[in-house]
């Protein structure tokens, strides 16, 4: 499926949001009129602007991933550009009508009267569907298996993916005339009761023995990635946390992981359960504040 306006911006259909910003920045310097001087630039510099419109918005570029230049009639953005843009609030208003109906996709019909016609259209064989994947494989990432129209397959899940997030499966779609569609995923991470994620880190309270926290030790915990023995000062505090580096969620930008943070939940023992001399000891010694 062709897709020109990233030819536009002179970037991958697969760039990030910082990537697509970073190159229209530098399109929009070099080909600015008030810079460049060449008869052409201000008919680049127009088409620039108006393929950012459409990539800096989230719901435009969606439409835009699944019917590709086919939006255009088949057009690259180029040519597309020079035959219905007169002026830049002339394309402008074009692309505003096109992608408010869908393109002519889905019954909104065809903005311009004319130009491509819906019997040359392909038929959309993608399909959009949400997918629950368990906490771990959100922070770890790995297989996970669904299931679409009737065929089970695994899917490869990115480590540091959160809820909300799509992902494209290429080739998984509908499938008809020799061709198939690709399957859009919007992400639901299943909640963990053992875990909350901020960001980038994660956050796990664990069990401390009174003894532990008035004392110190070492206590073994288990986590997403191992078992840790983690070392506890005396004088350990209900609630402290402890920091252990780069075990939380990946970064998918940095590829550098956050940290785990170990809150302390102090057990304090029944009275009852105590000797009664030590009982005796403690509503003597322990001081009152």
């Amino acid at each position: 499926m062709a897709k020109s306006l990233y030819e536009t911006l002179e970037v991958t259909d697969n760039a990030s949001e910082a990537e697509i910003k970073k190159a229209y920045r530098k399109l929009a310097r070099k080909y600015h009129p008030d810079v460049n001087k060449n008869k052409d630039a201000e008919d680049k510099f127009k088409e620039i602007n108006s393929a950012y419109e459409i990539l800096s918005d989230k719901e435009k570029k969606q439409q835009y991933d699944m019917h590709g230049d086919s939006m255009f009639g088949g057009q690259n953005f180029h040519d597309f550009s020079r035959s219905h843009g007169g002026g830049q609030g002339d394309l402008d208003d074009i692309l505003r009508q096109m992608f408010a109906s869908g393109g002519g996709f889905g019954g909104g019909g065809n903005p311009f009267g004319g130009g491509f016609s819906q019997q040359h259209q392909e038929p959309n064989l993608d399909i959009q569907t949400s997918v629950t994947i368990p906490f771990s494989v959100s922070i770890l990432g790995g297989s996970h298996s669904i299931s679409v129209s009737g065929d089970r397959f695994d899917i490869k899940i990115p480590a540091g993916v959160k809820s909300g997030e799509k992902m494209r499966v290429k080739g998984k779609g509908h499938a008809q005339g020799g061709r198939a569609g690709d399957l859009f995923l919007k992400i639901t991470v299943a909640p963990n009761p053992e875990y909350a994620r901020d960001g980038d880190d994660l956050i796990k309270t664990f069990d401390l023995p009174l003894k532990a926290a008035f004392f110190g030790d070492k206590i073994a915990i288990a986590t997403l990635d191992k078992e840790i023995k983690l070392k506890v000062p005396q004088n350990t505090k209900n609630g402290q946390r402890f920091r252990v580096k780069e075990m939380g969620a990946m970064n998918r930008k940095t590829k550098v992981r956050g940290n785990l943070y170990l809150a302390a939940n102090i057990i304090l023992p029944k009275v009852e359960d105590l000797d009664e001399e030590l009982i005796t000891v403690l509503k003597e010694k322990l001081p009152q504040e």
